[in-house]
């Protein structure tokens, strides 16, 4: 959908940013968390908004609510605008999507959400988020501590997190930042853009940044790559996409887990690691009972104590810690900063707690959907959540039915830390009606039996609340987890039944 080089010139401006002022800019799927920062982005740079999605939302009522001059449908049978002149998707619209039709057909510009995000990016200090794992958590930290330290970033999350804008009148994963840096060793340079860098469909080859992260690679939407080697070279594309070292480029890449030897070969910008291991050249420690973390590199910079619980946090923490010292804030200052940070909707979030006979369950929503993050996370919440007598009970939404067939093995094993699962029906959102024949929620529900591991199978989500509300116990934790709506269980759960202390969008 890129526009080609002839078209694209007309879009830049001298500094060849992205130009939109006075431009109509209709987005298909502006509901999405990072479609609707990316809408209000372009509208505080000069453009004239209008969207579209499939159904309202909290996103699109808060949108209309800041912006009622936006027009903003829920009539999929409409072509855009008639003043339209560029159309952002959303990765998750389909061709055969009628407004998408009609623009094409119009011949109309056509940009995903990453492709105009990269060419958003041109003209800034960008810097591109990416990982199998962490990309949300560490892009929100990174913006908080930024913000907290002056440097005023602009920040693209794709999940919500207070912290980043606290005057906002809604909490969004978006923060509209200074033109320049204001302060710090950068000081006036061109302004601190940080956003994810997402892999799925090689949306981040559109990025080109200043900085670049890496923080894992694994085996994961193997519907587009086929195999763990086409994950690893997209991977290794990515990095050589970030700036020379003689323009300020640098990668940072985590020292195990990411393939870094291949990845980083032939890298014309400087390269840096990190991780748990010694030998990283930013060394990484976290003592679990007092949530301690230190990052040394050869000298202490900084210590502090993590709110959130789990080494996978601890980590998401030490690597914003070292970008935002690349930036230019103080490690004091910085560390501090991660100190406070209380996390975002969806990543180990406490939701609140149910009332049981003889006390209280509490309850955890969390978006992991691959199998490392689900071990992660069951291991993390295990090690700081569940009391002597508790059980820790998963809901788990398996995402995708290629993603749960490629790596049904692997899920099946990345459930030993509960006590309890209930697998609801998998979420069915790009897969192909015959992918969709290939395997079941119950089909990993009997490689979890298999393994010994309570497990069922129940749906709908109505019934999955009744089901908890009959069997959670005294110092029980339930987390449900899971990329799809699976959320609604846990925000049901607390409102059904007696719940005590209901904290909503409150992380641990």
């Amino acid at each position: 959908m890129m526009l080609t080089q002839d078209a694209l010139g007309a879009w830049l401006d001298a500094r060849g940013r992205l130009d939109v002022t006075g431009r109509r800019c209709h987005f298909i799927g502006i509901g999405g968390c990072g479609m609707s920062g990316l809408a209000r982005m372009l509208a505080m740079r000069g453009a004239r908004i209008s969207g579209s999605d499939a159904s309202e939302s909290p996103v699109t009522e808060a949108l209309h609510e800041e912006h009622p001059d936006w027009s903003i449908t829920f009539d999929q049978a409409q072509p855009v605008p008639g003043d339209t002149e560029l159309v952002i998707a959303s990765a998750a619209i389909k061709p055969e999507h009628v407004e998408l039709m009609s623009a094409v057909e119009g011949g109309l510009p056509v940009l995903t959400y990453a492709e105009a995000l990269g060419l958003a990016m041109r003209g800034t200090t960008g810097l591109a988020i990416a990982g199998t794992h962490g990309k949300s958590t560490t892009s929100a930290m990174l913006g908080h501590v930024l913000r907290e330290c002056g440097l005023d970033p602009t920040v693209i999350v794709g999940a919500t997190c207070a912290q980043l804008d606290p005057g906002a009148a809604h909490p969004t994963g978006f923060r509209m930042g200074a033109h320049k840096i204001p302060t710090g060793a950068l000081a006036g340079k061109p302004g601190i853009l940080v956003a994810e860098a997402c892999e799925y469909n090689r949306s981040f080859l559109n990025f080109a940044p200043t900085i670049g992260v890496i923080t894992s690679v694994e085996a994961d939407h193997l519907d587009i790559y086929g195999s763990l080697d086409a994950v690893v070279d997209a991977f290794a594309q990515f990095a050589h996409r970030v700036a020379p070292a003689a323009a300020g480029g640098k990668l940072l890449i985590a020292h195990d887990g990411a393939h870094r030897r291949e990845i980083s070969a032939g890298l014309e910008c400087e390269v840096r690691t990190i991780g748990f291991n010694p030998a990283a050249d930013y060394y990484v420690t976290y003592h679990r009972q007092e949530r301690r973390v230190t990052v040394s590199n050869g000298t202490l910079l900084g210590a502090w104590a993590m709110q959130l619980p789990g080494e996978h946090m601890a980590m998401n923490a030490a690597t914003a810690f070292v970008l935002a010292l690349w930036l230019g804030a103080e490690p004091d200052a910085a560390a501090k900063a991660l100190g406070d940070f209380q996390g975002l909707d969806r990543r180990l979030q406490f939701v609140g707690e149910l009332a049981t006979g003889g006390g209280v369950a509490r309850v955890f929503d969390d978006y992991g959907h691959h199998p490392t993050e689900v071990e992660t996370t069951l291991r993390a919440l295990r090690e700081a959540e569940v009391q002597d007598g508790g059980r820790l009970i998963c809901v788990f939404q398996p995402h995708q039915h290629s993603r749960t067939r490629h790596l049904l093995e692997e899920f099946a094993q990345s459930f030993a830390h509960a006590d309890v699962v209930i697998v609801p029906h998998i979420y069915f959102v790009r897969d192909s009606e015959n992918e969709r024949t290939k395997v079941s929620a119950a089909d990993l529900v009997d490689r979890l039996r298999q393994r010994r591991v309570k497990a069922m199978h129940v749906y709908p989500f109505d019934a999955i609340v009744e089901q908890l509300v009959d069997i959670c116990r005294a110092k029980d934790v339930v987390v449900v987890m899971g990329a799809g709506p699976v959320w609604k269980v846990a925000h049901g759960l607390v409102k059904s039944g007696s719940p005590v202390g209901t904290q909503h969008a409150v992380a641990v």
